[in-house]
This record gives structure tokens, C-alpha cells and sequence, in this order.
């Protein structure tokens, strides 16, 4: 066997090997940006389903007069027609919630429990996709060098959050 024919097979299996490492990485990567965007929209669908499909839910206002162990309660004065006034609802206690202020809320079906709504309501509950967005950015640019794409996902993730800090 000459030794052109024997350089030939070698840079073939390298190319060969070079190219299953490529896909390896890319299918690895993929898997987890997919997995980081998924458990993001998951996170945050929890809050914003009530708040995005609000037609047939309860919608009012609560006026915030406690909070601790993690949520804030209040009496709900209805504004839906269906919707009855109550003395007291929960809503989770955070940086979106302070006591004295009244906020519009929708209920979550069954249970006592509001969900601020509104233009900062949406942006609130879509703050885990913000922050999950970010952390994709950093897999696309690394694992699979999209650093365009990467960019892009980071410059959602951040106008999500600031728009949400400024909204609340």
C-alpha cells in the first residue's frame, strides 16, 4: 500500500471523527438550550395563563393590607360581571406587591388565590422565560456558536426583565 493511499484513509477517518464530534455537540447543546427554553416557558405559563386568558375568570382589584410568610392578602372588589366581592385573597408577597397600593387582579378558578393582571401582570409572570432566554444565550454562543442568534435570545431575555422592572 503506498503511502498517499495510507495519508488519504487517515485524514478520511479524522475527517469522519471530526464531523460525529460536531454533531455530538450540537445535538448536546441543542438538547439543553431546548430543555433551559421549555423549563422557562413552563415556569412562567403557571402565572400566565390566568392572566393572559382571562375571559370566563374572576377579575377585580385588591386592596394589599398584610403581608408576610410570603404573600400579601386583602379584601377583592370585583369588576367582571359574575364576580363576587370578597373579604380577603392572597397574592404571592414580591417585589410586584406592596402594602397600602391596590392592584388589579384575576382569580384563579376555585380557590382564593390572585394573580396580578394588566400590562405589568404579563410582564411579571413572563420573567422566568426572561431569565431563562438569558441563560440559553449563553449555551447557543458557547456550545453551539450561533453567536448572532445567542445576541438576539439575550437581548429578549433583557428588554423582558427591564420591561418587567419598570412595569411593576
Amino acid at each position: 500500500m503506498p503511502a498517499s493511499a495510507a495519508a488519504a484513509r487517515a485524514r478520511q477517518a479524522s475527517s469522519a471523527s471530526s464531523a460525529l464530534l460536531t454533531f455530538g455537540r450540537v445535538a448536546a447543546m441543542g438538547t439543553v438550550t431546548a430543555l433551559i427554553l421549555i423549563a422557562g416557558v413552563w415556569a412562567s405559563w403557571g402565572t400566565a395563563q390566568h392572566v393572559l386568558l382571562t375571559k370566563g375568570r374572576e377579575q377585580g382589584t385588591v386592596l394589599v393590607t398584610r403581608c408576610g410568610g410570603g404573600v400579601c392578602s386583602g379584601p377583592y372588589s370585583p369588576v367582571s360581571a359574575g364576580s363576587q366581592a370578597r373579604e380577603r385573597v392572597v397574592i404571592e408577597d414580591s417585589v410586584a406587591v406592596a402594602k397600602g397600593r391596590t392592584y388589579s387582579v384575576v382569580l384563579k378558578p376555585g380557590s382564593g388565590d390572585a394573580v396580578r393582571s394588566g400590562p405589568a401582570g404579563i410582564l411579571y409572570a413572563w420573567v422566568p422565560l426572561g431569565g431563562a432566554l438569558l441563560l440559553a444565550s449563553v449555551v447557543v454562543a458557547g456550545g453551539l456558536r450561533r453567536t448572532r442568534v445567542a445576541w438576539g435570545m439575550a437581548g429578549v431575555g433583557i428588554a423582558l426583565l427591564t420591561a418587567a422592572f419598570f412595569a411593576v
